[in-house]
């Protein structure tokens, strides 16, 4: 696979997380709002999610475009944008999209419960080069972020369905996102033991 192309960390922040930080400030300006569209009326989060799809396969194309490269996670999560939010769109039902980040964690947690029950951590193939640690250090990180991709989809329906809409559209904004940094913030003790750099082949994080 060839290797991506540098480009500018400012342009490949803006391609990644600009899409996002447009819906939450979208969302706050037309929240409140009723769109009539061909004779059906559309809420404000129905109106965004709409300009949300096309933006976020924009911004990917760029990406794409610029690099040569997108990662695996980044084509699952458009393909499950694009489903979701274009059912909530089409059927007027905003519950669709609210949907979304739990099927992606789902996903994810699902593929990495796949890869370990062969005795394989899928995570490593992803992450080696940013992180690299010996083999029994990625089995266990990957069976703790395994069990944080399931929780965050246990919380995502919890609160998408208890919770206002706006509280929602709060945590999937920076919650889901603060509680992921959160989780490898704390695998500290783990990124220790189980460096390839570490002499000590006995210490573990677990």
């Amino acid at each position: 696979m060839a290797e991506a192309r540098k480009i500018n960390p400012l342009l490949k922040s803006v391609l990644e997380f600009g899409p996002v930080v447009i819906f939450f400030i979208a969302y706050l300006r037309l929240k409140e709002q009723v769109f009539t569209i061909g004779g059906t009326e559309y809420d404000g989060f129905i109106v965004v999610t709409a300009a949300f799809i096309p933006l976020l396969i924009a911004s990917t194309g760029a990406l794409w475009a610029l690099t040569g490269h997108i990662s695996r996670m980044q084509v699952a999560t458009l393909v499950l944008v694009v489903i979701f939010g274009g059912l909530s769109v089409w059927l007027n039902d905003a519950r669709f999209f609210k949907m979304k980040p739990t099927m992606i964690y789902l996903l994810f947690g699902g593929l990495l419960a796949v890869g370990l029950l062969r005795g394989q951590s899928y995570l490593k193939f992803v992450m080696e080069e940013v992180m690299p640690l010996r083999d029994a250090g990625w089995m266990i990180l990957t069976k703790r972020l395994m069990w944080c991709f399931f929780a965050l989809a246990v919380l995502n329906e919890v609160i998408w369905r208890n919770m206002s809409e706006e509280a929602w559209v709060y945590f999937k904004t920076f919650g889901l996102s603060a509680a992921v940094f959160i989780f490898f913030m704390a695998q500290g003790k783990l990124f220790q033991a189980y460096s390839v750099e570490r002499s000590d082949p006995d210490q573990r994080g677990d």
